[in-house]
């Protein structure tokens, strides 16, 4: 009964461990595919509006600058969908979405020539947000990776100590027992 015990134990440790390091290993996946990658695509679209400020401010001519920004903003659009497409969370959906919709008005006030630089700057924060919701959700998935580790350390440990118990308790059982097949003394003292 001791050593059905002791198989059974091992084999729900080895189950949990499995079960654990799958969490972790799913946990970790979701870090680089959602957070790492989406903070690439974040820092694309920034660098794309950083240059639309920077043609906006130079001394080309109005149709330069429209062809330009026009170039630009199908640029960040393309990055946007592919961004919009990594898992989102409730909060970073909505930022994304008060995003695209300032692009819409952008692009809207730049077809008329009006070039304000002031229109990048709402991009600018909006993309700051989604980089600090990145970097928020990262912390928490980080966090979650952390607590499932302390669990399975926990668990082995825990593991561990009952083989080892049942181990000294099915010494214990050895030693103290009697054999199975009795011993026979005989009386007679010659016969030693």
């Amino acid at each position: 009964m001791v050593l059905l015990t002791l198989c059974l134990l091992v084999l729900l440790s080895n189950y949990l461990d499995r079960k654990h390091t799958q969490h972790v290993k799913n946990s970790i996946s979701t870090l680089y595919e959602d957070r790492l990658i989406a903070e690439s695509y974040i820092l694309e679209m920034t660098s794309t509006i950083y240059q639309t400020r920077e043609i906006l401010n130079s001394d080309y001519s109005l149709d330069l600058k429209y062809n330009a920004v026009k170039k630009l903003m199908k640029d960040f659009n393309k990055t946007y969908v592919i961004y919009s497409k990594t898992k989102l969370t409730k909060k970073e959906a909505a930022t994304a979405v008060e995003l695209i919709n300032s692009i819409k008005k952008f692009e809207r006030v730049t077809q008329n020539y009006n070039y304000d630089i002031s229109h990048t700057q709402e991009l600018l924060l909006l993309l700051r947000k989604l980089s600090a919701i990145q970097l928020e959700e990262s912390k928490l998935i980080m966090k979650k990776v952390e607590s499932q580790y302390a669990t399975i350390k926990a668990s082995s440990q825990f593991a561990f100590a009952i083989i080892i118990l049942i181990l000294v308790v099915l010494q214990v059982l050895v030693f103290s027992g009697e054999s199975i097949i009795p011993v026979i003394k005989s009386n007679d003292p010659r016969l030693n």
